[in-house]
């Protein structure tokens, strides 16, 4: 991503196919611009309007040598003035008829008065080195927009209003405070006897601290399953009905089903969403003993779902061997395993807290089946203030001021020097500076989190 923070840029940011379009120009020429082809219904122009206003008039193309020019579009146009601006700069929004010739051809009169075409998330990086948010929270409007369930819209949210920020700057001013202590006594390193900073304080602080960090850790395993579907292997025999319940939680015919032994030979997936919690279900092929080499290979890929879910559901139909039990047991062990009875008398009765009868078929039980599922996942109650760990660069990042952290503590046990500790204290205040852009944060950097935005974001 080539940014050229000063440039006057302009992008389409709604989808193309609805009643509207939404073009947006930001930068310090945006008024300027849009004043050369929007003609105000008022007779006003743009320039000589007050910020938070909106505009109905007609948008022409730039006039050419004879001063003709034609009309694109009756338009709203909404001004926002610099720095009260979702970028931080000079902002017009103009809303159109939804037609992607009418939207591309203001574009291309926006272009014609010296806009360049916005690149992805360029709105957001303007943002943020605008100071209008932090990284992290500029991470979370990508996060909000990928949102497709509740628990992870609450978490984006959660981050976007800054209390993931909050929680880090808190810490670094915890740290901070420590940092300057040490580092004043390096300025009366004369005085061999002489200590400004408590070291069974710092220790306390340090480790208190170095736990809260590996809270935030241990919350990204949740926070990633969130993001992306909590995985749900779907397992056993063949012909037992793994496929006709795939499609009853999906809640349409994704699996094919057949009375015929090995039907499913391959991975067969969906996501399906309990009380807002995103879950991605996994149909497996049925696990028999097989001659057939291909679904051989479709056994295996179901042992390694089971390795990779969350939660197992263990379809079986009548009463299954000890040994089957027993290698089940062994395969799940250290994650749920659920045992659901198909095609069994069908009542409300359950037989231990982990299995449940259903009927695939009929749709009987199915509630009582994912009740359990959302049971097994343990998820916390998430809302909008809610502080979870949800993005890899961020546990990184915690990950390594934990080791830096570990290395403080480590040190005042062994009796090291005010410039060692200083100097790892120093490391790790950097590490969690660089999950919000608290630092100098290079480009290379910015370029990989933005690029993945949409155009217009």
């Amino acid at each position: 991503m080539n940014t050229f923070i000063h440039d006057t840029i302009c992008a389409i940011a709604t989808r193309a196919g609805g009643a509207l379009s939404v073009i947006r120009v930001s930068g310090a020429n945006a008024v300027a611009y849009t004043d050369r082809i929007f003609q105000s219904a008022s007779g006003k122009r743009l320039a000589e309007s007050k910020a938070n206003t909106l505009h109905y008039g007609t948008l022409h193309t730039l006039a050419d040598a004879s001063g003709a020019r034609e009309a694109i579009d009756d338009v709203v146009v909404s001004l926002w003035r610099a720095p009260h601006s979702y970028t931080g700069d000079d902002v017009v929004e103009i809303s159109c008829h939804g037609s992607q010739y009418i939207a591309q051809n203001i574009i291309q009169a926006l272009i014609a008065c010296g806009c360049r075409q916005a690149e992805p998330g360029e709105y957001t990086m303007r943002a943020y080195l605008n100071g209008k948010m932090d990284l992290s929270q500029a991470e979370a409007v990508a996060d909000l927009i990928a949102a497709n369930n509740k628990a992870s819209h609450d978490l984006a949210v959660s981050q976007l209003k800054g209390h993931f920020s909050s929680e880090l700057q808190r810490l670094r001013q915890q740290l901070l405070k420590l940092t300057s202590l040490l580092e004043l006594e390096l300025d009366f390193s004369d005085h061999e006897d002489l200590e400004f900073a408590d070291r069974s304080e710092i220790n306390d602080l340090s480790t208190e601290i170095f736990e809260k960090l590996r809270t935030l850790c241990e919350s990204f395993k949740t926070g990633q399953a969130l993001k992306q579907g909590i995985p749900v292997a779907i397992v056993g025999k063949t012909n037992v009905g793994k496929s006709t319940l795939l499609n009853q939680l999906l809640n349409e015919d994704k699996a094919i089903v057949s009375d015929i032994d090995g039907t499913t030979r391959d991975i067969i997936d969906g996501m399906a969403s309990i009380n807002g919690v995103t879950f991605r279900f996994v149909d497996t092929a049925g696990i028999r003993t097989t001659d057939d080499a291909i679904e051989k290979i479709g056994i295996e890929r179901a042992y390694e779902q089971i390795a990779k879910a969350a939660i197992v559901v263990w379809m079986i139909d009548g009463k299954p061997t000890q040994a089957d039990r027993d290698d089940m047991t062994r395969r799940t062990e250290g994650k749920p395993l659920i045992v659901v009875h198909n095609k069994a008398d069908l009542s409300a009765e359950t037989f231990v807290d982990n299995e449940v009868a259903i009927s695939a078929k009929r749709n009987e039980n199915i509630q009582l089946l994912k009740e359990k599922i959302m049971e097994a996942a343990n998820i916390p109650e998430i809302d909008e203030n809610t502080i979870m760990v949800t993005n890899m660069r961020h546990f990184e990042a915690l990950h390594k001021a934990m080791t830096d952290l570990q290395r403080v503590i480590d040190g005042l046990a062994s009796g090291l020097p005010s410039d060692l500790l200083a100097e790892d204290l120093r490391l790790c205040l950097e590490d969690l500076a660089d999950i919000t852009g608290g630092q100098i944060t290079s480009q290379e950097t910015l370029n990989n989190i933005f690029q993945h935005f949409c155009v217009g974001k």
